[in-house]
């Protein structure tokens, strides 16, 4: 009789762990891209802006400045149409 009790009882604390165990937080040990190059100098992709060529700071800083002014200002969208 007891042993009919105990298995019900280990086989819900088992999952219940098991559950647990998933709710953990792996450490983060920043294993991400990491580049020592200044983000003007482009990363070789072919998602880039259309005229633009790697390694120019100043259309760099042009274009985040255009895109901060137009794309992301909802007044400035706003007021434009």
């Amino acid at each position: 009789m007891m042993v009919q009790r105990l298995i019900p009882t280990t086989l819900a604390a088992a999952v219940a762990l098991v559950a647990l165990t998933a709710c953990g937080e792996k450490p983060q040990t920043g294993a991400g891209i990491r580049s020592d190059a200044p983000p003007y100098a482009g990363t070789g992709s072919n998602f880039m802006q259309p005229g633009w060529k790697a390694g120019d700071k100043a259309a760099w800083e042009a274009q985040l400045k255009a895109r901060q002014q137009y794309g992301q200002n909802e007044y400035s969208r706003t007021q434009a149409k």
